[in-house]
Formats: structure tokens, C-alpha cells, sequence
């Protein structure tokens, strides 16, 4: 467990508006320290994950919006993923798996089309 105390405290807040089937129509998000924008910003879909302390196992919160097109989530997930491999990357060193995950990444976007294969004939 980490000594450093607390110095600073920032908050990021999510609003989520649910139609009468308590299915995501809207979602907002805004953050304390967003570099560039102040305010709610609009978003069609999340992906939060939160790593326990107690259970030692990760609570996610996924939702998307009703008018997200499934070539947007396919967007969102592959970018979703390059971030996951980029993110685990600096945490732990291992260049390798990484390296992995971002090919698997690169295979996910190039068969949903949202980047060009960078091979002929795949």
C-alpha cells in the first residue's frame, strides 16, 4: 500500500438518461480536470472498469446507448482494446503480451473494418 497522501482530490461524474425500459438513451460525462473542455460532454457509449480491493475482482460498467451503430462500438471496442495493451504495458513491463494484445487488437480492427488490413489477401 502506497504511503503518499492525498493531495488532490478530482472528481468524474456520469449521467446516464434511461427510457421507460431502463435502456440507455443518453449518456454525459464531464471531469473535474479535463484539459480541454469544462462541462457535460456527450457520449453514445462507456466501458468502466473497476479493480476491487476487498474481492480482488473487477466490477465493469458497460452501456451504450439505443442509437450507437454497431460500426461505432466496433470503433469503440478497438480502440478500447489498444488502450487496454498500451495501458497494461506501462503498468507491468511485459512488452511482450503486450505486444500481443496489440495484434490481437490490429486483427479485431482490420475484421470490423475500422482500420485497412496491412497486408493484401487477409
Amino acid at each position: 500500500m502506497s504511503k503518499e497522501k492525498v493531495v488532490k482530490k478530482s472528481n468524474i461524474d456520469i449521467k446516464v438518461g434511461l427510457n421507460e425500459e431502463h435502456v440507455p438513451e443518453s449518456i454525459q460525462w464531464r471531469a473535474d480536470d479535463h484539459p480541454e473542455v469544462d462541462g457535460w460532454q456527450d457520449a453514445k457509449g462507456m466501458m468502466v472498469s473497476f479493480f476491487d480491493k476487498e474481492s480482488r475482482d473487477t466490477m465493469r460498467i458497460d452501456l451504450w446507448t439505443t442509437d450507437l451503430q454497431i460500426m461505432e462500438m466496433d470503433r469503440m471496442v478497438f480502440h478500447t482494446l489498444r488502450g487496454l495493451a498500451e495501458s497494461y504495458a506501462k503498468a507491468t513491463g511485459n512488452n511482450e503480451l503486450a505486444g500481443q494484445m496489440q495484434q490481437f487488437a490490429l486483427y479485431f480492427g482490420e475484421k470490423t473494418e475500422v482500420i485497412k488490413p496491412s497486408k493484401e489477401g487477409d
